[in-house]
């Protein structure tokens, strides 16, 4: 796989927080892919993502967090096996193959915390270059749940469900 920039994937640190919160909201206000209407301050950044099973982040070569993703359990108990992960990356990176380098270093991340599936609940079906990827990488398009996602013009879309078997 080619990048068109050297990438390094690492576990987060306290340190990369600020850039990740302000990668998080940027994708929040935009309103068309995370569920969440609320942005994180600092303080519940760091809360966020340190409940989450696990965080990693892609540098660009200085060093600085273009994208990242948070990997928890998708429910749990008897359905614990079943992981969720969300992805964001830098709207100025975006078109870089950063998405696909976190979903791949994701999938082998959730496997060593031993999930065994891989579920996202909620792909909003505008969101066709998420699909392309998913569908690329071996996902599993599940079925579509109409009106699903409140768009930020007051509109329903549709959303799609996609698994993994890992």
């Amino acid at each position: 796989m080619h990048y068109k920039t050297p990438l390094e994937i690492r576990t987060y640190t306290e340190l990369d927080v600020p850039e990740m919160a302000e990668i998080w909201n940027d994708v929040v206000r935009a309103g068309s892919a995370f569920p969440q209407l609320e942005e994180l301050d600092l303080t519940a950044a760091q809360a966020f993502f340190s409940q989450q099973s696990e965080c990693r982040v892609a540098l660009d070569q200085q060093g600085n967090c273009i994208g990242f993703y948070i990997l928890h359990p998708n429910n749990i108990g008897r359905c614990g096996h079943i992981g969720n992960a969300s992805y964001a990356v830098a709207s100025r990176w975006r078109g870089h193959w950063i998405g696909e380098a976190l979903v791949r270093d994701c999938i082998i991340r959730a496997r060593l915390f031993g999930f065994r599936l891989l579920q996202f609940n909620a792909v909003v079906h505008s969101n066709t270059i998420a699909q392309k990827l998913y569908e690329k990488i071996g996902f599993v398009r599940l079925g579509s749940i109409p009106g699903g996602f409140l768009m930020p013009d007051g509109h329903y879309e549709d959303i799609v469900l996609y698994y993994l078997v890992l």
